[in-house]
This record gives C-alpha cells, structure tokens and sequence, in this order.
C-alpha cells in the first residue's frame, strides 16, 4: 500500500455546525489530501487492483476472509481508514454509512472482506454482513451500558410557572 502521509485539517471544527459543514464539503469530494476517494465498492475494487500487485493479491485471496481480514485490519485496513478518511468522512465513508455500515473499523473490515471475496468470485454477502456489523455494535452498546455505573442521581422539582425562576 505504499506510505503516505496523514495531514490533518488546518482548522479544525469547532462545533457542530461547522463539522456538519466540513463533513458535507468532503463527502462530494473524489480526492482527499491527494488521494483519490472511490465513490463505491467498485471504484474501491478497481482502485485496490490498481495499488496491489499480483503476488499480494494472490497471497490474499489465498487466505481464509476472516484470518485474512483480522491480520490485515491493523495495515490494510488503518490505510483504508486514514487515506479515506473514515473517520472525518469522505464520499466513500459517507457511501459505506448508506449501505448501513458506521463505524470505522467495520467499514475497513467490511470492505476487506467484500475485497477478498470479490477476489474470490463470491457472492459479496452484502447485507448479511451489514447485519452483522449492526449486531455488533448494538450488543457492544447493550454491554456497555449494562456495565456502566451510576455516578450520580438526583430529583427535581419542577417550579410553577411564574415563579420567577
């Protein structure tokens, strides 16, 4: 995948309105920091056959898509996340969130495995695997939760109104 360089934005957001503005500019954008943002999963294909020599692919395909996307999460997947920005948005992020997938590390997951199965000439699973991401992250907010504690409780009374306060 080649090194490339993280550059950060300048002026970063300072609040919502401004990130949504941000976020809505970089979305209709095909380049990002110079590198080019694939609209889809085909663009992302094409441009993963364009990167990735023979050798690499053919060890990759080789391997079965869950090993093959647990080792490659922490290399080919953080490029994904950085050079397209998953977590600032970019029009292939905001793509993936259409399909249903929103968190970043499954979106590099994801797209990993629809890659390896692509590869492969398998049926891409698309929406079993979108709920399948969807699963996780619910079950991993139920946990959270369940696990959380209590910091601090309190009751109010609510004033008249006209009471001046």
């Amino acid at each position: 995948m080649g090194g490339s360089t993280l550059l950060l934005s300048q002026n970063p957001a300072n609040n919502e309105s401004e990130y949504e503005a941000a976020y809505k500019k970089r979305i209709q954008k095909p380049y990002l920091n110079q590198v080019y943002i694939p609209a889809d999963m085909a663009e992302a294909f094409a441009e993963f056959n364009r990167l990735i020599d023979q050798d690499s692919k053919k060890k990759f395909k080789s391997v079965p898509e869950d090993i093959a996307a647990r080792k490659l999460h922490f290399s080919f997947g953080r490029w994904m996340t950085v050079n397209w920005s998953f977590y600032e948005g970019s029009r292939f992020s905001h793509y993936l969130k259409q399909v249903g997938v929103t968190h970043p590390d499954d979106m590099a997951r994801f797209v990993i495995i629809s890659y390896h199965r692509y590869l492969n000439k398998k049926p891409l699973g698309i929406k079993e695997q979108v709920v399948f991401y969807q699963e996780k992250r619910k079950a991993e907010l139920e946990a959270r939760r369940a696990e959380g504690t209590i910091i601090h409780t309190e009751t109010r009374q609510l004033q008249p109104k006209g009471s001046g306060n």
